[in-house]
């Protein structure tokens, strides 16, 4: 057994971890009963531990270049919310850890984890893998190291049990937070790890309980936020602060709050300057305020080696719409729902001085906001226009123009998408209950913003009647891209059906050949 956690236990941890996570892929997959393909927590925990790993083998082989290597392979491979925040746990695990931990600098890490997590979540949902990761640190106590790991593990298992009682969502579909569930599975590898035994799971949390119900909880990433506002705050208390950083939490992410004794320093970044302002005038007295905006302070170096000034970057699958982005001169990274891009990837794909990022998927969301922070570091000006639909981004792409000042066109690509309505037809991966009722694997689902608004049989009957949802406010414009598994005549269909119902419309078909979704609908 184990008595210090040192750089080669963290390797073999990270080793372990993988074939923990491997194992229970699809176990974690399928705690997540949404009935629409999508990009699940295990896939993405799986695939985020994996480029961890393969980051420590290249690494030096000491503590200092191990940990920092956890933190840059994470960082770098996260793929999708889940993975985000991984990478968020490890990173303040990392930071914690100066040297060989021994009990108590390993809780003390533990804390700092959760701690992390929280801090990079804008709004903290209790029931998810933050209240696992919190309560493991809490409870992680002994005079030894194996009894501080199996302490932290026992109690994040017994709280992972609790998520359906602190999320209304867990607790209909019959399941435990899937991202808890991968949390616990790292405490699992580590204290084999540090014993030198295998550790078995708690049977009644390997699997969904009864799988049937509508959504399971999601972790949220954040929006990009545009103003740094740093200020010293005095004349507090510890109570005070506490209520603070749940404040500066929910407006905003990076936020770092230090000191004591009644002086801290406060850093946060925020769309609301003056709700971060106001929350520290409620906290204490406020001085030496501070606020910078990014797009005004970012150096922009000249353009070397053929570097683009400014490079729209948009993330989609399917050659007619790879096709489509890349005639609007939009440079085009694969992914969307079932194959999230990495970090990594999107870092690749961002050549330019000035770069527009555009997820088209909310599972991706978090992604791009890591790595248009990573890109901000090297120098770039980067913004994240948070699409959720690919024809949203069609529309925000439609309308770029390089010549105009940055903020101006990230603002007016904005506009164009936020003015875009949109929907989806796609095919039940399982049986569930959803909002519009109950469907069976194979059903035809009509999505509106997200949302299962249609269960039916035939997708030219839940398009149109999308379509009518839709159009109710109004438009001028709608957009069909047909998929590939889609027959090829529907949107033919749809567009002579829209010609005699709305004569008015401008239609545009577009063969798409996106997976997944016979049908992407949007209405401008």
């Amino acid at each position: 057994m184990l008595q210090v956690l040192d750089a080669a236990a963290v390797r073999q941890w990270c080793s372990a971890a993988v074939e923990a996570l491997t194992a229970a892929r699809q176990e974690i997959d399928d705690l997540n009963v949404y009935p629409v393909p999508d990009g699940d927590t295990g896939t993405n925990l799986q695939l985020t531990m994996i480029a961890t790993a393969e980051a420590v083998l290249r690494a030096p082989r000491d503590l200092a270049g191990t940990l920092a290597a956890v933190v840059q392979g994470s960082l770098l491979g996260a793929r999708g919310n889940s993975g985000v925040i991984l990478s968020q746990l490890l990173r303040g695990l990392c930071e914690s850890l100066g040297g060989p931990a021994g009990p108590e600098e390993l809780r003390a890490a533990l804390v700092r984890s959760a701690e992390s997590a929280y801090g990079a979540v804008a709004t903290p949902v209790e029931g998810t893998v933050l209240t696992v990761a919190r309560e493991a640190a809490a409870a992680a106590r002994g005079a030894d190291l194996v009894s501080v790991v199996r302490s932290a593990r026992a109690a994040a298992a017994a709280s992972l049990a609790r998520t359906p009682e602190l999320l209304p969502a867990l607790k209909a579909a019959g399941v435990v937070d899937a991202g808890g569930r991968g949390w616990c599975v790292l405490l699992e590898a580590l204290e084999s790890v540090v014993t030198g035994e295998p550790v078995v799971a708690d049977p009644g949390l390997l699997v969904p309980r009864a799988v049937g119900a509508a959504t399971a909880a999601r972790e949220a990433g954040s929006d990009a936020f545009a103003y740094e506002v740093q200020y010293l705050l005095r004349d507090t208390d510890d109570a005070a602060v506490a209520r603070l950083r749940d404040v500066l939490g929910a407006l905003g992410d990076s936020l770092v709050v230090v000191g004591g004794d009644g002086l801290f320093n406060v850093h946060v970044h925020v769309n609301d300057v003056g709700a971060a302002v106001e929350a520290g005038i409620e906290a204490g007295r406020p001085f030496r305020v501070t606020v910078t905006r990014f797009a005004d302070q970012v150096p922009v170096p000249a353009p070397a080696g053929g570097e683009a000034a400014r490079v729209v970057v948009a993330v989609a699958t399917g050659e007619g719409l790879v096709k489509a982005y890349s005639e609007l001169g939009v440079t085009v990274v694969e992914g969307g729902p079932t194959a999230n891009p990495s970090t990594a990837e999107l870092l690749a794909a961002m050549t330019g001085r000035e770069v527009v990022l555009l997820p088209n998927d909310r599972n991706v969301t978090a992604v791009a906001q890591a790595a248009a922070e990573h890109a901000r570091q090297q120098g770039r000006a980067v913004a994240v226009v948070p699409t959720r639909s690919v024809v949203q981004g069609l529309a925000a792409a439609s309308v770029g123009d390089p010549d105009r000042p940055f903020d101006d066109d990230v603002a007016a690509m904005a506009a164009a998408a936020g003015a875009t309505r949109w929907a989806e037809v796609t095919t039940a991966v399982r049986d569930a209950e959803t909002s519009a009722g109950a469907c069976r694997t194979g059903d035809v689902l009509g999505l509106l913003d997200g949302t299962v608004v249609r269960v039916g049989e035939d997708v030219d009957a839940v398009a149109r009647e999308l379509l009518h949802r839709l159009l109710e406010p109004g438009g001028e414009l709608v957009t069909v891209v047909v998929g590939a598994s889609a027959d090829p005549d529907v949107g033919a269909r749809l567009g002579a059906w829209l010609s005699e119902v709305h004569p008015m419309l401008s239609v545009v078909v577009l063969q798409g050949d996106q997976p997944h979704y016979p049908l992407l609908l949007g209405v401008e």
